[in-house]
């Protein structure tokens, strides 16, 4: 069942969705060679606990983290690490969620460490222009695959694919709400989009093939192929002005 929203909830969602944004403000001031993913991971909770916010992925289901995130060719789902050290010309995946008054904000953004090579710099561009031109789709009327089509169109017209075994999600009271909302598809297809609908809208962009594999700690994904992949993701309401964004400052 989609949960549609009140004009109430989705300005508690929005704060929710401000507190979000505000933490990967934080985040891109801090990734730079160097930095671990066990660093960003506690600089943000410390950051999202002093909002008083509730990070929404730490204990979910298990997972041992406030954010994702996710290098290279990890996908999503990475969990932060002492190990992993962030170098020179790599980029990161940063997934955070979190909770304010009960409502979730959610949202994905893919950093370059320091200066990536050319056709890195396209994946990234093309993935954020997919992620908007998802979000135009969002319109009262439209059908829910018209969102995923405009993705899938447009990374694959610049030659990428789109990851099918992990898509976007309603949110709102819970990170995890109905309709999921895949990256690929025939447009004019599934639910007519409502006002009072919100979206967590969330192309995966792979280099390579679309092909995905879970590690052995069953959360890393990663390419198959160890091409690299990116992420962008943006909580979204639907209204009858058009889509707005929730997850911006």
């Amino acid at each position: 069942m989609i949960i549609l929203k009140s004009a109430e909830e989705i300005d508690a969602m929005r704060r929710a969705g401000r507190v979000v944004a505000q933490a990967h403000a934080l985040v891109r001031e801090l990734v730079k060679p160097g930095i671990t993913t066990w660093d960003l991971d506690r600089a943000v909770e410390e950051f999202l606990l002093k909002q008083n916010a509730v990070p929404a992925f730490k204990g979910y289901q298990g997972y041992p983290a406030s954010i994702c995130a996710s290098v290279n060719e990890v996908v999503v789902h990475g969990i932060p690490s002492k190990d992993v050290v962030l170098e020179e010309g790599s980029i990161i995946s940063i997934d955070i969620g979190a909770f304010v008054d009960g409502f979730c904000g959610d949202s994905a953004w893919t950093y370059p460490v320091g200066s990536v090579a050319p056709e890195i710099q396209k994946l990234l561009t093309v993935s954020e222009e997919a992620l908007f031109l998802g979000i135009e789709r969002a319109q009262v009327g439209n059908r829910l695959s018209d969102i995923s089509h405009a993705v899938q169109r447009h990374v694959e017209t610049h030659g990428f694919s789109v990851v099918r075994d992990f898509v976007g999600h309603g949110i709102g009271r819970q990170m995890h709400e109905a309709p999921q909302i895949p990256n690929f598809g025939p447009p004019g297809r599934g639910p007519r989009l409502k006002p009072g609908m919100t979206l967590a809208i969330e192309p995966m962009v792979n280099a390579g093939g679309y092909q995905v594999d879970v590690l052995a700690d069953n959360w890393t994904v990663v390419t198959r192929d160890k091409c690299w992949s990116a992420h962008f993701e943006h909580t979204v309401a639907v209204t009858d002005e058009g889509p707005v964004i929730l997850t911006v400052l």
